[in-house]
């Protein structure tokens, strides 16, 4: 593995890290990595896949086509169930 050598970094932040790895029970580089993967998941979760430009035209169709849904307020209890007795 490869070592992690973080320069300048603020005092606050090292204190941070450094009490994570303590109640954890991990020493400062398995911290840093496990800290590293975990927010590298987070931010990657947040990618929003890239559509080529047919995916994206059928996409936008998609939405113009549910926004000209007239209003059902019955379609917004599809799969709700209600008090005894009602419909």
């Amino acid at each position: 593995m490869t070592d992690i050598v973080l320069r300048d970094i603020d005092p606050a932040l090292k204190g941070r890290i450094e009490r994570v790895a303590r109640v954890r029970g991990w020493d400062v580089p398995e911290a840093l990595a496990r800290l590293l993967e975990t927010g590298l998941e987070s931010v990657e979760a947040g990618l929003a896949p890239d559509l080529d430009g047919r995916e994206a035209d059928v996409l936008v169709g998609a939405i113009a086509a549910m926004e000209r849904m007239p209003d059902d307020p019955g379609f917004a209890l599809i799969g709700r169930t209600g008090s005894a007795g009602s419909v």
